[in-house]
């Protein structure tokens, strides 16, 4: 008799880590998928011939899962030039990488945001991250991030302010850079080893790179779960499906509905991002913009075409543009103000720039503040036939969406009697 299937329920990345490894172990699986595409949060949309990422978002090279679950060469990715442009009191000013761009070092050391004892203090940041192992970093004293950097780091109020908040406020969705400074210094030791990259189809081909070769049965689309019990799934048609375990893959608060509230969930970030059409971009760089006065509803900016050109048809330019948080406004009131500030910064250009679309993104990231990881970590197993995965249970990004999706695996194959 044919053995029944594992039931992955979510076709994120962390589902489809999961469902790939288990697949490799000769394990019959059913991914099981609300939406009408794989992909989670990390889809790419096909609008008038632009290529739109669901929400900002980049794949950082150096992550460790990542390199290990994709084929960077196949993805052909494109780089962000290290450093960024920061708007600030009526100005662009350059901060580069001058580790990885010497020829910057000069312009970047007198750019007039901080002082020269931060540049040491960044250059012994950058050292001791770098110089660190991983699993070292997340043994060290934990603050908020903004206290790491502000009271163990030494640096000025001005560089926290002007740079460190607005790229990470982008990074971690909130910007009073609460986020745990174990998971900073993570992050940074990834930023200064790796690249920055964009696949030149859109993000949304990293996770149709990690489903090529599964066989059509294994998932189904526009197939949402109304419950679940001991190894039973029910999908909102009424369909039952019998199975031998189940892994839960979906966002936290769906993981919540689905098990009762037994999952308990961080806070949500959330993001909002409108994508321009533009005749011709308002800059020339392959830089990220960040809004050094931390005034308006602008986070950060792109023009994601100046990174990879296939973003945008030929002779237009794709501009991104991020709002930080779940917003008071309306999305036509948040567009007017997001207009208004970036007429401001390039002038009447602005004017003809088509909206082609916005995302607001309720659930973009879990939160994961100072002391997130302390107590027992969120077990891969949690009944008999019951797993979890997703990003809320390793860090808020690709990198802990892939390990979950794989630890949960191993922990499903080990019960098995199945040697990963």
């Amino acid at each position: 008799m044919k053995p029944k299937p594992v039931v992955v329920i979510g076709a994120g990345l962390s589902g489809l880590c999961c469902a790939r490894l288990l697949l490799k172990h000769d394990i019959d699986v059913v991914v099981l998928e609300a939406q009408d595409d794989i992909g989670g949060r990390v889809r790419t949309d096909h609008v008038d011939g632009f290529l739109l990422d669901r929400g900002f978002q980049v794949l950082q090279t150096a992550y460790p899962e990542a390199a290990l679950q994709l084929d960077y060469r196949s993805l052909r990715l494109h780089n962000f030039e290290p450093g960024a442009l920061i708007r600030t009191q009526g100005r662009m000013v350059e901060m580069s990488d001058p580790w990885r761009r010497p020829a910057k070092l000069l312009s970047t050391a007198f750019n007039g945001i901080g002082t020269f004892s931060d540049r040491l203090k960044l250059a012994k940041l950058r050292w001791n991250v770098t110089h660190t192992s991983i699993d070292d970093l997340w043994l060290e004293p934990e603050s908020t991030t903004l206290e790491y950097l502000r009271k163990t780091c030494g640096l000025s109020s001005d560089i926290v302010d002007r740079f460190f908040r607005p790229w990470f406020s982008g990074v971690f969705l909130e910007k009073e850079l609460a986020t745990s400074s174990r998971f900073f210094r993570f992050l940074f030791r990834i930023f200064a080893l790796g690249e920055a990259s964009l696949p030149e189809h859109g993000m949304g081909a990293i996770p149709s790179q990690l489903a090529h070769g599964f066989p059509s049965s294994v998932i189904r689309l526009c197939a949402p779960v109304d419950s679940l019990d001991s190894h039973r799934v029910r999908l909102k048609t009424g369909a039952i499906i019998d199975c031998q375990a189940i892994v839960l893959a979906v966002e936290g608060p769906e993981a919540s509905r689905l098990t009762s509230g037994r999952i308990r969930v961080p806070e949500a970030r959330a993001t909002t991002c409108f994508y321009y059409a533009a005749a011709q971009a308002p800059f020339r760089e392959s830089l990220l913009v960040l809004n050094g006065d931390n005034e308006g509803p602008i986070n950060n900016l792109c023009v994601v075409s100046n990174v990879s050109l296939g973003y945008a048809p030929p002779g237009q330019a794709l501009v991104s543009v991020s709002v930080v948080g779940k917003g008071a406004l309306s999305p036509s009131e948040a567009e007017g103000s997001v207009r208004r500030q970036l007429r401001d910064w390039y002038g009447a250009q602005v004017d003809a720039w088509s909206l082609l679309k916005s995302y607001h993104i309720q659930y973009a990231l879990p939160s994961q503040a100072a002391h997130f990881r302390d107590g027992s970590p969120s077990p891969a197993r949690l009944d008999d036939g019951l797993y979890n995965c997703g990003d809320y249970c390793d860090t808020a990004s690709i990198q802990g969406a892939m390990v979950s999706g794989r630890k949960a695996a191993e922990a499903l194959l080990a019960d098995l009697g199945v040697t990963s």
